[in-house]
């Protein structure tokens, strides 16, 4: 933290504080839900983020208008345009769809809330880290916190009973206790201090990318790199997340590529990837009579204990968001869908996809830029790839990009703030080396000429 001393005091504390939000991010769901079985107020407890980023932000746009440095966002003005204009149709058709009925005030905002907060951080912390060296101290902001997370979870698989998470208060009325794979007690998905297996397989894709940039990057700490790496393989495959094992083979594939220099050898890279790809298919397929196989990559055999297979849900509920789109086109309002769309007076719509979730509430118009703003932050942190953080960031982003299709990967707030908040980090440095000047900066070189 020595490159703090020294700077204004609001801007320390500015940092300071995205730190903290980094760092508790890991643990928030097992947090919330600990305080909330003690003095109750779990929806207070969960936006404590959410109430801190508001100092945080306008403290962040104070030290920026004083420091003259909104002329230098003119690279990434049409990713904050766009993330603005979203935010505005998020809020015209909340208001809307409250007014006429289509969802409570209660959704309405969670809605707002799940939508909106990773968007809000990734502008916060591109403003702090405009004035503050954040970018420094990514390793440890990411991985410190990610390596209690994976102890945690070795613990949950080898040690700890499966109900020991009731001690934290996860039960029936907030957080569940554990999944299982097809209701079977022999395929308990490790879920360690996230709200679920699914978000903790997502977020092992940040992670494990992490360790591997991590590995190539610091070469004194290899052996702590390849033993984390090693653990966290381990929890990614006791989650039993599947839309997971293929995001982190797309992460792993797009951070070998952006490694190599010679055509060649991507050339090389993408036969062995096709090749992979076959082998493992054709081995699953030949080994889809075994239980372990069937149970573990189609959470399914031929003892099922669910009455509906998760693939057949998961098909229905996609079917079903494609046709409120399509007979929705303009939306229904944020907290029509997606995990929010619980608290409504009316029935849940969970598309099993972020995207047509997006689409459920926003319309195609909404969804359209949401797409939009993905396409731009690919693009930023495709141009600076050969930064570390960045290229981490982009390989993560394509294997949870697809989690996305199959899930609600973004509505975790783990996830989302984390990824997004980093993005923020990253991209900063574009602010700072802008060939244009400020107009501060344009008087002060005029007066000394």
């Amino acid at each position: 933290m020595e490159h703090f001393t020294g700077r204004p005091h609001l801007e320390r504390w500015l940092a300071y504080g995205i730190m903290i939000i980094l760092v508790l991010m890991p643990f928030h769901a097992v947090l919330t839900t600990w305080l909330a079985s003690s003095v109750n107020h779990f929806d207070l407890l969960r936006i404590w983020k959410d109430l801190l980023m508001v100092p945080i932000g306008l403290g962040a746009l104070w030290v920026v208008y004083q420091n003259r440095l909104f002329d230098r966002f003119e690279k990434l003005k049409p990713l904050v345009v766009l993330i603005v204009i979203y935010g505005l149709l998020e809020i015209v058709l909340g208001i809307w769809a409250v007014m006429s009925h289509r969802v409570n005030a209660s959704a309405m905002i969670y809605g707002w809330i799940n939508d909106l907060q990773y968007l809000a951080f990734f502008i916060i912390t591109l403003l702090v880290a405009a004035k503050v060296p954040l970018k420094k101290y990514w390793p440890q902001l990411l991985l410190i916190p990610a390596g209690l997370v994976v102890i945690f979870g070795l613990l949950q698989h080898f040690i700890l009973p499966a109900d020991f998470l009731r001690h934290f208060g996860y039960g029936p009325h907030s957080l569940p206790l554990h999944e299982t794979v097809d209701q079977k007690t022999a395929y308990i998905r490790l879920q360690s201090t996230l709200r679920g297996p699914n978000p903790l397989g997502a977020y092992l894709i940040l992670i494990i990318t992490a360790l591997i940039g991590a590995f190539v990057k610091f070469k004194k700490q290899r052996q702590l790199f390849t033993a984390s790496l090693l653990a966290s393989l381990v929890v990614l495959f006791f989650s039993y997340s599947r839309s997971a094992y293929i995001g982190i083979i797309l992460a792993w594939c797009l951070l070998v590529f952006l490694s190599l220099r010679g055509v060649f050898a991507k050339k090389i890279i993408l036969f062995g990837v096709a090749g992979f790809l076959i082998i493992g298919t054709t081995s699953i397929f030949a080994l889809r009579q075994n239980d372990h196989v069937q149970n573990i990559f189609f959470h399914t055999d031929e003892h099922s204990r669910s009455s509906e297979s998760s693939n057949y849900v998961r098909g229905k509920a996609l079917k079903s968001g494609l046709k409120d789109i399509w007979h929705e086109p303009l939306g229904q309002g944020p907290g029509t869908a997606g995990p929010a769309s619980a608290r409504n007076d009316h029935q849940a719509r969970i598309a099993e996809n972020y995207y047509l979730q997006i689409g459920q509430e926003l319309g195609i118009m909404g969804l359209a830029i949401f797409l939009a703003i993905n396409y731009y932050i690919f693009i930023y942190l495709w141009q600076q790839r050969k930064d570390i953080l960045s290229a981490v960031l982009l390989a993560s982003f394509a294997g949870i990009s697809f989690v996305n299709l199959l899930s609600h990967a973004w509505s975790d707030d783990t996830l989302s703030i984390i990824w997004w908040g980093l993005a923020g980090i990253a991209l900063a440095p574009a602010i700072l080396n802008t060939n244009k000047y400020s107009r501060h900066e344009k008087t002060k070189k005029a007066s000394t000429t």
